[in-house]
Formats: C-alpha cells, structure tokens, sequence
C-alpha cells in the first residue's frame, strides 16, 4: 500500500463510519427524526454496521485501520511505524468530513431541536443572564451526537473504561481480524470487529460512551466547536483528553498482550 493510498483509504474509510456512526445518534437523539428514542439498541447495532460498511469500503485501499487505537496495536505488533502518521491524519480528517455530513444530513432538525425551549431553555434569559465559563466546559445538547461523554464523571473510572474498552477491540483485531498480509482488516475479519464494536457497546457503553478511537472523538469534537449550531452549548474540551489517551493505551497495552501471548 503506498502513502496516497492509505491516505485516501483511511480518509473515505473513517467519513462512513463516522457519517453512519454519529448519523444513528443523530436519528436517535435529535427532535423530528422517524428514529427518535429508538434507543441504545439502534446505536450499538448502528455503530456496528458503520464500522462493517467502512471497513468493506476502505479494505481494498489502506487496510481500513480507521482507528489510531488499531494503527498503534499494528504497529508495535510488527515494529513498523513507517505509515502511522499517514494513518492518523486520513483518519482524524475523515472524522471530521463524516461529521460534517451528518450536520447536512440533519441540517433541519439540528435546527429544530436546538430552537427547541424545552431542550435549550430560553436563550434570551440566557443572554440576560450572561455566559458562565463552567458552563462553557461542559457538554453542549447535542455533542453526545459528535463525541463522547461520561454519565459520572470520575477521571480514573472514565480513563479505565476506555482503555478495557479498546483493548478487546484491538485485542480482537489482532488476532482474529487482520488480512493475510497482517497489515489491516480481511473481510472476514471486518465482519468479526463488527459485531465486537457491536459487544463492546452493549457491555461497556454505558459508562463514557465507548469511544475506543480518538479520531472518532476528537474530530468530531473539532466540528462540534467549528459549526454554526444555535444554542450548541459547550465542546466539553475539559474530558476530551480522555477518549483519544484512553484508546491509544488501550490499544498499546492490547498489541504488548499479545506479542507476550499469541506471537
């Protein structure tokens, strides 16, 4: 795989997943959407469908890591670091296009729900009131649809889901994923992730989420703070450290598990 490929790959890769993956929260969460309150259910099987779509999209052309999280576990699994950067920059771009899309895809009910008084309260109170910087920090009524957040936030707990989160995904890319060059998913493979991003989030979303991919985080965090969303409220960039160093230890820890066990 050349530089351009894995680039392109990892750009058109990630945007799928992220336009299916942030698409089904937004179906879920926003008013005026046919798939409104359809529940966690519809999220985790949505996610897990975006990763199989993305990763039979992108396979052919970068290996579809479409996570640093996977890019870390391969590369210290094989000791060849040549290509993560390439890796990571189509991916954290392709969040953010993803991310993008779906803004267009439900530009009228983003509209729709933040006009929305009993979600956004009455925003000339608010003005009369006047901004408050702790408020800022924190989440926005609708960031859980670009990225993700904690239900209780403790630091350690929040830090710990992420990492044992991610460590299965990885764990499971490594072993059971991996096409016959070791470099990225097979089909079969893909489809086995699938439903393991699928497992995770059932049994261990409920906490922060389930980021288990800073690209998936972060660039649609990015977005969130860049689009002009009315009463978007805040990016709550005080947590967003936690989904991209969560997943990059878990990642790192599921890769030494496995050059100590299965290699």
């Amino acid at each position: 795989m050349s530089s351009s490929d894995i680039f392109i790959g990892e750009i058109i890769g990630t945007a799928v997943l992220i336009l299916l993956g942030a698409g089904v929260v937004a179906a879920v969460v926003l008013k005026r959407s046919k798939a409104q309150n359809a529940g966690w259910l519809a999220i985790t099987f949505g996610w897990g469908f975006a990763v199989l779509t993305a990763v039979y999209i992108a396979g052919s052309l970068s290996g579809a890591h479409l996570n640093p999280a996977v890019t870390i576990g391969i590369a210290i699994k094989d000791g060849d670091w040549k290509n993560v950067p390439v890796y990571f920059a189509g991916q954290l771009l392709g969040a953010m296009i993803g991310a993008s899309l779906v803004w267009i895809a439900y530009y009228g009910q983003f509209h729709a729900h933040l006009t929305d008084r009993d979600i956004v309260g009455d925003p000339a109170e608010k003005a009369i009131e006047g901004p408050h910087d702790e408020a800022k920090s924190h989440a926005g009524p609708v960031l859980g649809i670009f990225s993700t957040g904690p239900e209780i936030r403790n630091v350690w707990q929040n830090l710990a889901t992420e990492i044992i989160g991610t460590l299965v995904l990885v764990l499971a890319v490594l072993t059971q994923g991996l096409n016959d060059s070791g470099k990225g998913l097979g089909v079969v493979g893909g489809l086995m992730v699938a439903l393991v991003v699928v497992g995770i989030g059932l049994s261990l979303g409920g906490p922060t989420g389930y980021a288990i991919n800073p690209a998936r985080d972060l660039g649609p965090r990015i977005v969130h703070a860049l689009l002009p969303l009315p009463n978007k409220g805040g990016s709550d960039w005080s947590y967003a450290w936690i989904p991209v160093v969560g997943p990059l230890a878990g990642g790192a820890l599921a890769a030494g598990i496995y050059n100590i066990a299965f290699a």
